[in-house]
């Protein structure tokens, strides 16, 4: 046979593991036994099922041994080096190749056929026996090979599983709940539970204002952030769908370090991903902070995607049915307003023309004005009645007109003044601002009888108190200031008293005072605002726009 590769065939067989006990003269009559091959990296020496019958030494490079699964997948079986050798059972057991060779690099490859093969085994035992060492070496690391797969399969169904498992017990957690901030605290709770999360926070999206909005504890009291969309990592992921992975939040651009320095907290490593309703439109987001020990992985991701279906169904729920009872509560209300204000009317009305009557028969100017004041009161409280039941309904009628606030304050207040020295209070008027604003003046001066009435309950029993009114003209708006020197709003409750039906602290009352309220600054146009500390009193602020604006006009 001749071979011009026949001195780097020799110098190949001289190190390869299945010729190192075989004497240095033979080699050199083995050598021309060889067929010498390239490979490049990439290319198949041969493939599982090829009926090529060939024993293949590695001269120099690097093989990849594989083998198919039924499910597809190309499973690692050995990677050889040079000196190694493969492709001996296809020539024991006369079988088609039971796996693929592939080179990784460029490799040079020594080719021996089966006749030859079997030639040399019959002639020289020790290249016979080296091959069934090398063969025993190789089973017992696929035997290796194959515990560590089986291994890291089971490892990995034991991960679904504990996914799996999570997932169900984080399904019963959210739908335990229909109270919407008790929920919210539960998914949150599941969710850095669920991904071993230092801390996280839980956006939701207010598509109204183009925010995001949550609810955080600083110093043990609960108070609302809110973002534009687009701010901060969190307002990023809300605009555009996508997940973050952070693993230093103060290097990234697009982190927003206020809320760190609202809590005092260190925020470190980041996963921040959306929540998505039924039909994939983000309803949220969770911003999941410092996993314990290590950074955030695919598998926290994965998790945080299931329970975001369980999460958002939930949270529909929470709010379908908070709607479906506020509703009906309204419905109560608004029947009870309705036959109130029905049986209302006819005593009402008696009680009204008597008044009229008397007025013009007494001659008395006191008693005129005493009677003008009956009819002015009359009408107030059937139009508090009628504005209980319109507010149920959802209508809303306001009859703007130019009013002189000073004038307006001294009727209001004239009225309290008796109420709030029964109560030993004090009234400190400092209106700086007497001047024109346009308004509805019968609502306005329910918003003000409303406010501080309230005022005095919270100082009720005290003993003593200051009630501070202000008025001021700022940049075009009045600012209205209400400040009592009372309890104060307990924390757990500030988020709530412009809900409807909420009441604290009163025997008696629809609980839609403050909400009543603010409605009618919103129909204003104006806002309303609070400051409050538990044993430090409570502050109302109303901005209303001194100039009518164009949706009055209509």
């Amino acid at each position: 046979m001749i071979n011009d590769n026949i001195d780097t065939i020799y110098s190949a067989l001289r190190t390869n593991k299945m010729f190192l006990t075989v004497p240095t003269d033979q080699l050199h009559e083995i050598s021309y036994m060889f067929r010498y091959t390239k490979y490049l990296p990439g290319d198949f020496i041969f493939r599982e099922g090829d009926t090529d019958n060939s024993l293949c030494l590695i001269a120099d490079g690097m093989v990849l041994i594989s083998k198919k699964t039924s499910y597809g997948d190309e499973t690692e079986l050995a990677i050889l080096e040079k000196n190694d050798f493969f492709g001996e059972l296809e020539l024991l057991d006369e079988l088609p190749r039971s796996a693929t060779a592939k080179a990784l690099v460029r490799t040079e490859i020594l080719k021996l056929d089966y006749d030859t093969f079997h030639l040399l085994i019959e002639e020289n035992h020790l290249v016979g026996l080296n091959v069934l060492k090398r063969l025993s070496v190789r089973l017992r690391k696929t035997d290796e090979t194959v515990i560590k797969q089986v291994e890291a399969t089971r490892k990995s169904a034991q991960k679904r599983i504990d996914l799996l498992t999570s997932l169900f017990e984080a399904a019963k957690k959210v739908n335990s709940s229909l109270d919407l901030d008790e929920l919210l605290r539960i998914i949150l709770d599941t969710a850095t539970e669920g991904t071993n999360a230092d801390r996280g926070t839980l956006y939701l999206i207010d598509h109204e204002r183009d925010e995001i909005w949550s609810k955080i504890i600083k110093d043990e009291s609960i108070s609302e952030i809110r973002m534009p969309i687009g701010k901060g990592i969190a307002g990023y992921v809300a605009q555009t769908g996508d997940v973050i992975y952070t693993e230093d939040a103060y290097k990234d651009p697009r982190f927003n370090p206020e809320i760190d320095r609202i809590t005092g907290y260190r925020t470190r490593s980041i996963l921040c991903m959306p929540m998505k309703d039924k039909n994939g439109q983000i309803i949220g987001v969770f911003q999941l902070l410092n996993k314990e020990n290590e950074l955030f992985k695919k598998e926290d991701e994965k998790f945080i995607e299931a329970l975001s279906a369980h999460a958002s169904i939930a949270i529909e729920n929470a709010r379908v049915t908070q709607e479906m009872l506020l509703n009906e509560r309204f419905s109560a209300v608004g029947t009870m307003a309705s036959t109130i204000l029905h049986d209302l009317k006819s005593p009402m009305h008696t009680i009204k023309i008597y008044t009229e009557a008397l007025r013009k028969i007494s001659g008395n100017e006191e008693a005129v004005t005493l009677a003008d004041e009956i009819i002015k009161q009359i009408d107030k409280l059937v139009s508090m009645v009628q504005e209980i039941l319109d507010f149920t309904r959802g209508i809303s009628t306001t009859n703007m007109r130019e009013v002189e606030i000073g004038e307006l304050f001294d009727i209001v207040l004239s009225f309290l003044e008796k109420k709030i020295k029964n109560h030993n209070l004090t009234l400190n008027k400092k209106l700086e601002y007497t001047g024109p604003c346009v308004l509805d003046p019968n609502k306005i001066e329910r918003v003000f009888l409303n406010i501080v009435n309230n005022a005095i309950d919270a100082m009720s029993g005290q003993g003593s108190g200051v009630i501070t009114v202000t008025t001021k003209s700022i940049d075009n708006k009045l600012q209205i200031m209400f400040r009592d020197t009372g309890k104060g709003i307990p924390k757990e409750i500030q988020d709530k008293i412009f809900d409807p039906f909420f009441s604290f602290g009163k025997k008696h009352g629809t609980g839609l005072g403050m909400s009543i309220v603010k409605k009618i600054i919103e129909e204003h146009n104006g806002i309303i605002e609070f400051e409050t500390g538990e044993g430090t009193g409570t502050t109302f602020y109303i901005y209303l726009p001194l100039r009518l604006r164009t949706p009055f006009l209509d």
